[in-house]
């Protein structure tokens, strides 16, 4: 087996992917999740809109909790 080292690739004498090798991925991904294909994405969709939302909002109680003036202990009392 023909291993060469160029800077930090290693590569089994296959060299890179070419173009004509992406469309054959493409093809053949399309073949095996075609009809799901939109079902993924649309749940990818909404789970990056959940993430974006999660940190939108964990960062919001930091920043109130920064602003108002800490509770006395007359206020804890009642």
């Amino acid at each position: 087996m023909d291993l060469q080292v160029t800077s930090h690739v290693v590569t089994a004498g296959f060299g890179m992917f070419s173009g004509m090798h992406w469309i054959i991925i493409l093809v053949v991904a399309l073949l095996i999740f075609g009809r799901r294909l939109p079902d993924i994405m649309r749940g990818i969709g909404s789970s990056v809109r959940e993430f974006r939302k999660g940190q939108e909002d964990g960062v919001a109680p930091d920043k109130a909790a920064a602003i108002s003036p800490p509770a006395s202990a007359e206020t804890l009392k009642k």
